[in-house]
């Protein structure tokens, strides 16, 4: 990834002050203490910096800094990484990917518009029960029914934000067997959001049932044609959003280790002084910038929509996914009894970055469809 203009640099200066002040790790704790996972306030806020609207093109009322606005919003990701801040930034973003994409985005002006200002909140609803990320290959059904529109009937889980959510973008195989793409109000009749656990202490999830759930044909998304490229590019930039939320969260928890074992000392000698220590710090750092650099590439690739954008995003989900977690528990190892404490911050980043390595795909499943795409590219013996 290129390095950032002056604008942008000053764009994610801003970003970084707004979190300091609005989304430290005691916002953090004072949210779980609620029972809350954000407040809908402070995310009309982070709208009104422009933070929904990087994806969304100028006449539709969104712009970014740079001129691109993945890439802003990759770096707006990255900071909010190191506070583990609180916010729909990745489901909003991801539903308006598809929605500005789609060939009938006229048709969701209005939706656009009200999600680029923070006045709706809406969500991606990719996973059902009992099965791995397939976001191709959905099980609920979409029922034509007279005057244009569908029945919807099946079960999504595992929504981010889909108890706040006021709307949440599904997938769905009609009675023609396509795959198609529905945004549908959550408080439409015949559909039931029940909150679900989760291990992050504010970011929440819910199972939605649509039962008979009708829906005109204004909700669908895009063309039957391009059903399937709009669900990629949400798939990517899902991916890049969370890789790069990750690699934030790894900036936070190396800073956070380096200066303990400098400041920690063990029979009279500071624990960054010790070969061993050493050692260790410097395979995580390695660790850190890999992360970084395949992320980087990731959000460069999808950005400018290449061919092989998809196995860079899968690349950097099944890096981070095996590298994120380890080097976090490295930290808590070296921090000794407290970094084990409920008292201490680490697991709050150690979390996130858990609950960011199964979502949008395991790195086991990453690595099976890299493997067919590299297999489907090699020349024949």
């Amino acid at each position: 990834m290129t390095d950032l203009s002056a604008e942008s640099e000053l764009f994610v200066t801003t970003a970084r002050a707004f979190l300091d002040k609005t989304a430290a790790l005691s916002d953090y704790r004072k949210l779980h203490a609620q029972g809350d996972s954000y407040d809908a306030t402070w995310w009309h806020q982070a709208a009104d910096l422009g933070w929904a609207g990087l994806l969304v093109p100028e006449e539709l009322g969104g712009g970014s800094v740079s001129g691109c606005g993945l890439r802003d919003l990759a770096a707006i990701a990255t900071e909010i990484g190191r506070t583990v801040a609180p916010g729909p930034l990745y489901p909003v973003s991801t539903v308006l990917a598809g929605l500005v994409d789609a060939d009938n985005r006229d048709a969701h002006a209005a939706t656009i518009e009200a999600l680029t200002a923070g006045e709706t909140v809406a969500t991606w609803a990719p996973d059902e029960p009992g099965r791995g990320f397939r976001p191709h290959q959905p099980g609920l059904t979409a029922t034509s029914v007279p005057g244009g529109g569908y029945r919807l009937n099946g079960v999504k889980d595992r929504v981010e934000a889909g108890d706040r959510a006021d709307l949440v973008l599904i997938g769905a195989r009609t009675d023609e067997g396509a795959v198609r793409q529905f945004l549908v109000r959550t408080d439409a009749a015949g559909v039931r959001v029940t909150p679900q656990s989760g291990i992050d202490l504010v970011k929440q999830y819910a199972r939605i049932e649509f039962s008979d759930t009708e829906v005109d044909a204004s909700a669908v998304v895009g063309t039957a044609a391009q059903t399937g490229a709009l669900i990629d590019r949400q798939t990517q930039v899902g991916i890049v959003l969370v890789c790069a939320e990750t690699a934030g969260i790894l900036d936070a928890v190396m800073a956070m280790t380096v200066a303990w074992a400098r400041d920690r000392y063990s029979f009279g000698r500071p624990l960054a002084s010790y070969q061993a220590i050493k050692h260790r710090l410097a395979d995580m750092t390695m660790w850190l910038h890999a992360c970084r650099a395949i992320t980087a590439g990731a959000v460069d690739k999808v950005a400018a929509r290449d061919l092989d954008a998809a196995m860079w995003a899968g690349a950097a989900k099944s890096y981070l996914g095996e590298h994120a977690g380890r080097l976090i528990q490295e930290c808590v190892q070296l921090h000794g009894g407290i970094g084990v404490t409920w008292e201490h911050d680490l697991h709050l980043y150690l979390r996130r970055a858990t609950l960011y390595r199964n979502l949008l795909g395991t790195p086991a499943e990453h690595h099976q469809a890299i493997y067919a795409a590299a297999s489907s590219t090699e020349p024949a013996a």
